[in-house]
């Protein structure tokens, strides 16, 4: 027999506690950036790496209004990709990504094309966008519920960048200091709908597994890059120090 659907509250709750586990900000290599324990070379590769996942999310968004029938769904999901494209004149979150790769010393081009990406991070991101472009949708809205703890660890990131590099200003880092206001809007919007639609044990217990799936996208990533630069273990194709750097 199916067990009961949790509560709101308590389904709710069970969704933060995936978050208090698993969530990338307890992941050493975090600790190792904020802290300013990160050589100039390990911050490139993070910022090299993490741009197959900034790249993606409007791409991952966009395959998952494709299948949207309902418009006012669609309206309020479309913020999200303008929050990362931008407008044709005034960049949003990818173009101010590579304003961080410029001022940690690589050039922008060479970091928008991709080139470099460790394997193991192409293969995690991929999986996301597919997981968002084939699942219901439901899940597909309930991978994206780990916006609910982003803004501690943009907080946390800022604090630290500024703390402890060279490089961190109000331009450099403004990716994050956007993400503070914008990740709160996305996510109410999300989590309301996730509470609202998984209606019975079985549905929660899909969004629960897409969360979970979700923060072991972001932490495969994490545990490549500290396997890569950290350990020395740089695979074959994978950015190596002096590569894409700034004439």
């Amino acid at each position: 027999m199916q067990d009961a659907a949790q509560s709101r509250e308590d389904f709710e709750a069970r969704l933060r506690a995936i978050g208090a586990e698993r969530y990338h900000d307890r992941h050493p290599f975090h600790a190792r950036l904020h802290g300013g324990d990160c050589t100039p070379d390990e911050v490139r590769a993070w910022v090299v790496n993490r741009w197959m996942y900034q790249s993606r999310i409007p791409m991952k968004d966009a395959a998952f209004m494709s299948r949207v029938e309902d418009p006012d769904l669609r309206r309020a999901w479309r913020k999200r990709i303008e929050d990362h494209d931008g407008g044709t004149a005034e960049g949003g979150g990818i173009r101010r990504w590579l304003a961080l790769a410029q001022a940690v010393g690589l050039e922008p081009d060479y970091v928008a094309s991709g080139v470099g990406i460790i394997p193991a991070t192409r293969f995690a991101v991929d999986a996301y966008v597919r997981f968002v472009r084939d699942m219901p949708l439901l899940d597909a809205v309930a991978a994206s519920l780990t916006e609910l703890f982003a803004p501690r660890i943009h907080a946390q990131r800022i604090e630290g960048l500024l703390a402890h590099y060279d490089f961190a200003d109000d331009s450099s880092l403004s990716y994050f200091k956007k993400r503070l206001t914008e990740a709160p809007e996305d996510v109410a919007f999300g989590l309301d709908y996730v509470l609202t639609h998984a209606d019975t044990r079985e549905k929660q217990d899909a969004a629960a597994a897409a969360l979970t799936f979700k923060t072991d996208v972001l932490w495969a990533q994490l545990d490549a890059l500290w396997h890569g630069y950290v350990e020395g273990n740089i695979p074959p194709g994978a950015w190596r120090p002096g590569e894409g750097m700034r004439a």
